[in-house]
């Protein structure tokens, strides 16, 4: 089984390269695919720009997981995550998340309203329920970090 400190390094390693790529599905990808597609489709070419936009924010969200997950584990690092700091970032994954769940569920009305088939709506469906069980879990992870910070503060006052 791994241990503490190769499971923190082998994850950081991990983030930045997440980071990288989604940096260049940011930049590059996104915005050129939907390009191509509606320049392909000429009937999606109002969409171009709002679902670039969507994209490119959608992929920020991650981003702020992304970077605030690499300062949860610097403070793991320092034996510091049971300490009020921890609770700015997990704040920031809270609100990234919300954040990202509200667009999805804006996407899901309108494409839900809009679509000939049931397919669209209901992959839109499935990643809002899978955001919602991911936020409401950070909210109750966020819940249990306060009692564990709040617990070694009473345990370090009585020591």
């Amino acid at each position: 089984m791994l241990s503490e400190r190769r499971a923190v390094a082998a994850l950081r390693v991990f983030l930045v390269v997440l980071f990288g790529v989604l940096l260049v599905f940011q930049t590059l990808s996104l915005p050129g695919g939907i390009a191509y597609h509606t320049q392909q489709n000429p009937h999606d070419a109002p969409l171009r720009w709002p679902l670039t936009a969507i994209a490119v924010f959608l992929v920020l969200c991650v981003q702020v997981v992304v970077v605030a997950t690499w300062q949860l584990l610097t403070l793991v690092k320092k034996d510091r995550i049971f300490t009020s700091a921890s609770l700015k970032w997990v704040d920031a994954i809270v609100w990234a998340i919300g954040a990202a769940w509200l667009v999805f569920v804006g996407m899901l009305i309108f494409v839900g309203f809009n679509a000939d088939d049931p397919g669209m709506p209901m992959l839109l469906f499935l990643v809002t329920v899978g955001i919602t069980v991911l936020g409401l879990l950070m909210v109750v992870m966020r819940a249990l970090l306060r009692q564990a910070t709040a617990l070694r503060t009473d345990l370090e006052a009585v020591i």
